[in-house]
């Protein structure tokens, strides 16, 4: 039986994306010992162009997967208590686990977020982040975006579960699309 493909969003996603990035770095090593093998058999001049092309074709886009998994690395999939905890609000509302969020300041391991048509609360595990510039990041954002600049994240699981158990059911209020096209920004925007 074929192991299904987790997505962006789903619980269990960072541990997934974790062993697939980690496969990629692999077979990039793979090949650059392949071509330093191939060092042996050929003369000066060959080598230097299969060197230059060997750059271009696997190290360069090693390195680019090896950056975003090296960030994500001590970030691993929450407890299964806290998505059983979480599961119940997903018939209600838009629940995205597992996520990263980045920008050049910070990188947010969110572990829950609650896309509501009042706003979006997220859960973020990184206690050392100034939640206060955080929020006007995605608040500048989701402006820039056209979308509800509601964004609220929450340091403490209690309190995010608390507020995940206060909010009505998204299908109280009119659906102006504005959810969904959130839910799709948010996995953008994540690792």
């Amino acid at each position: 039986m074929k192991k299904q493909r987790i997505q962006k969003g789903q619980y269990g996603y960072r541990n997934y994306h974790k062993k697939a990035e980690f496969v990629k770095i692999l077979i990039g090593f793979l090949l650059i010992a392949i071509l330093l093998c191939a060092k042996l058999a050929v003369s000066q001049q060959a080598w230097k162009n299969i060197l230059t092309v060997s750059a271009i074709l696997t190290v360069l886009p090693t390195a680019n997967v090896a950056s975003p998994f090296l960030a994500s690395l001590p970030y691993g999939t929450p407890r299964a208590e806290f998505h059983q905890a979480l599961a119940p609000y997903e018939k209600q509302m838009a629940v995205l686990y597992d996520l990263i969020l980045t920008s050049k300041d910070f990188v947010l391991p969110m572990d829950g977020i609650l896309v509501h048509p009042t706003g979006v609360y997220a859960y973020c595990t990184n206690r050392k982040v100034q939640v206060s510039k955080a929020e006007g990041f995605f608040n500048e954002l989701f402006r820039a975006h056209r979308l509800d600049p509601h964004v609220k994240i929450l340091t403490d699981e209690k309190m995010f579960l608390k507020r995940a158990a206060s909010l009505k059911p998204a299908c109280e209020y009119d659906d102006d699309g504005s959810v969904e096209y959130t839910v799709a920004l948010l996995k953008n925007l994540s690792m």
